[in-house]
């Protein structure tokens, strides 16, 4: 069985991550129905599942430290968001992940200078979202956020 929730996470954070990334250094707000798409909340005024689970992503990566904010508007969105400079060195920086590297697909004729850009973890989002496929995008953000070299991957014996 798939775990769709899983894959709208890593789509979610893709996005939310690229908003921000294109606003910076200026603060941002980041709106649950621009990343997640519109919402009808029901006859209680209760948003979906899909609509919690975008804000809760977004809450996630503030809690590990990738983003800051300011505020929530109520449920709708974060007010005032900043990538860190942990999240910000990390998506400018240029992959080392063979996998990564081998999606990455800049003009065949291009300069050296533009071609290692391709290789920014930044354009390797947005190609994996053009891309549009949930298993492209749910590798690309899952290689870029945590790692394999990274502590917190390892597990102690």
């Amino acid at each position: 069985m798939a775990d769709i929730h899983i894959d709208d996470f890593y789509k979610d954070t893709a996005r939310i991550l690229l908003q921000l990334y294109n606003a910076f250094p200026r603060k941002a707000s980041v709106f649950v129905e621009d990343i997640a798409g519109p919402d009808q909340p029901d006859e209680f005024g209760l948003h979906s599942k899909r609509h919690m689970a975008c804000f809760g992503a977004m809450l996630w990566l503030a809690e590990e430290g990738f983003i800051r904010y300011v505020d929530t508007i109520r449920q709708e969105a974060v007010d005032q968001a900043i990538l860190t400079q942990q999240s910000f060195v990390r998506l400018s920086s240029l992959s080392r992940d063979p996998q990564l590297i081998a999606w990455a697909s800049p003009p065949p004729d291009a300069p050296e200078a533009v071609k290692s850009n391709y290789l920014s973890h930044i354009n390797l989002i947005r190609e994996a979202l053009r891309d549009g496929g949930s298993e492209r995008i749910t590798q690309t953000l899952h290689r870029i956020l945590f790692p394999v070299d990274s502590p917190t991957t390892h597990i102690a014996t």
